[in-house]
C-alpha cells in the first residue's frame, strides 16, 4: 500500500460522519512554558475517548463480505477495544475483544456495552494478542490488529490531515507512541502535505520499544514494561508502521512516570482536560524539554479514558512529583501528647495534614518510639523541603520525605 496523500484523503472520505473532527485548542499554560504557541490536539473527546475508532472502523470497513460474515477479533488494553466494539456495532459486525487479565474496569465495561464479546487473558497485550491469533485461526474471525495494518494506519492518519488543516502554520506535532500506528499515520499523513513539518514520538521511558528496534534497524521485543501508560504499553513495534517511521520520524522521546503523572495533573488543572497517562505523553515530553520543539507545536492528547481511582492515584503521584505532596516518616516517643505536638509543629509550617497512621512494629524502632507517617498537601517544592528542614531543626527524626 502506498501511503501518500490520497491514500488519507480516501481514509477521511470513508470516516466522514463517523468521527469527530476533533477540536484543536491552544493552551495558554504550556504556550507559557514552551515560549510559543502550544496547541492541543484533543482526541480525548473523539467517541469512545480515543482516536482508535479511526483506524478500527476503516479496516473493518473494508473487509469483502465473507470476512464481515465471519465477525472480528481483536487484542487491546482498551481503546483499541472500545473502537472495534463501536466500529462492529455501527458496520453490523460480530466482535469478540481480547484483554489483558488487569485491563481497567471502566474499558472493559465500555467495550461490553458497544456490544463485543470480552475475553480476558493473560498479564499484557502481548498475551492477549497472542490468544487474539489463536482464536482468528480457531474460528475464521478476521483478527483487527490495534497497530499492524496499512488500513490501521491510513485511519489513524487522519488525525494529521485535520492538524494541518486546523493550524496550517504547525511546526512541531508530538504524538504518544505505543506500538507505532498512530505515529506513522500522522507522520506519514502530514508529510504528503508539508514534509518541512516535525513529527516527534513520544514513549514511556519503562516501555519504550522504539529505542531498542531503531536501533537494530527492526522491531525487537521489549520483554519488560513497567508504565502507568497502558495504552502505549507495546512491546513490539508493528512491521508496517516501523518502516514508516524510519522514513519519516528522526526522532523519538521517552518520558519519565513522575513527568507522565505531571502531564495528567497538568491537563486536569490548566486545560480542564481528563487525559489518560498515555494520552498526555506529548504534554509531559513538552514539560521535560520546553525549549527542544520549534513553534507552533500541536501536541496530540490521545485519548480519556482511565479509572476513576486510578486518576486519582495518578495525580497524588503528579502532585508529588511537582512538590505540592510529602509522605513522612516521623519518629517519636510513644507518649501522651506526642502526635499533638508533632500537628502542631506541622501546623506551624502551613502545611495541610490529609492522613496519619501509626506504627510501633516496624524494625529499628526502640520500644518507646512510634513511627507516625503523615501525608500532607504542601505549596511546593520549596514548602515541602521547608516542612522537612523545620521537623528536622524541632528535633524530629524525618525518616522519607
Amino acid at each position: 500500500m502506498t501511503f501518500d496523500r490520497r491514500t488519507f484523503e480516501q481514509a477521511a472520505a470513508t470516516l466522514e460522519g463517523i468521527v469527530h473532527r476533533t477540536p484543536v485548542e491552544e493552551c495558554s499554560s504550556l504556550t507559557e512554558i514552551v515560549g510559543t504557541p502550544v496547541l492541543l490536539k484533543t482526541e480525548n473527546l473523539q467517541h469512545t475517548g480515543s482516536f482508535k475508532l479511526r483506524g478500527a472502523y476503516l479496516r473493518m470497513s473494508r473487509l469483502d463480505e465473507d470476512e464481515k460474515a465471519s465477525g472480528v477479533v481483536a487484542a487491546s488494553a482498551g481503546n483499541h477495544a472500545q473502537g472495534v466494539a463501536l466500529a462492529a456495532r455501527l458496520l453490523g459486525l460480530s466482535a469478540r475483544i481480547v484483554m489483558p487479565a488487569d485491563a481497567a474496569l471502566p474499558k472493559v465495561e465500555a467495550t461490553r456495552r458497544y456490544g463485543a464479546e470480552v475475553v480476558l487473558t493473560g498479564p499484557d497485550i502481548e498475551s492477549a494478542l497472542a490468544a487474539a491469533r489463536e482464536d482468528a485461526e480457531r474460528t475464521g474471525r478476521v483478527l483487527i490488529h490495534p497497530y499492524d495494518h496499512p488500513d490501521i494506519v491510513a485511519g489513524q492518519g487522519t488525525i494529521g490531515l485535520e492538524i494541518v488543516q486546523q493550524v496550517p502554520d504547525v511546526r512541531t506535532i508530538v504524538v504518544p507512541t505505543g506500538g507505532g500506528g498512530l505515529l506513522a499515520g500522522v507522520a506519514a499523513a502530514v508529510h504528503s502535505v508539508d514534509p518541512s513539518i516535525e513529527v516527534v514520538g513520544v514513549q514511556a521511558a519503562t516501555a519504550a520499544a522504539y529505542t531498542a528496534s531503531l536501533e537494530a534497524g527492526h522491531p525487537v521485543l521489549l520483554r519488560e514494561m513497567n508504565t502507568m501508560a497502558d495504552g502505549i504499553a507495546v512491546g513490539l513495534p508493528g512491521e508496517v508502521p516501523f518502516r514508516l517511521i524510519t522514513e519519516h520520524v528522526r526522532e523519538i522521546r521517552t518520558v519519565s512516570e513522575d513527568l507522565l503523572s505531571h502531564a495528567v495533573l497538568h491537563m486536569v488543572e490548566r486545560a480542564k482536560l481528563v487525559v489518560e497517562p498515555s494520552g498526555a505523553a506529548g504534554v509531559a515530553a513538552l514539560l521535560s524539554a520546553p525549549s527542544a520543539f520549534t513553534g507552533p507545536v500541536v501536541v496530540l492528547l490521545t485519548g480519556g479514558n482511565v479509572d476513576p481511582l486510578v486518576l486519582l492515584g495518578i495525580i497524588r503521584h503528579g502532585m508529588t512529583a511537582v512538590g505540592r505532596y510529602l509522605q513522612a516518616r516521623v519518629l517519636v516517643k510513644d507518649s501522651p501528647g506526642s502526635l499533638a505536638r508533632l500537628l502542631a509543629a506541622l501546623a506551624e509550617t502551613g502545611a495541610n495534614v490529609v492522613d496519619i497512621s501509626h506504627t510501633r512494629t516496624w524494625t529499628g524502632l526502640a520500644v518507646d518510639e512510634v513511627a507516625i507517617t503523615v501525608e500532607m498537601e504542601t505549596k511546593g517544592p520549596e514548602h515541602r523541603d521547608a516542612v522537612v528542614a523545620r521537623l528536622r531543626e524541632q528535633g524530629y527524626p524525618v525518616l522519607a520525605p
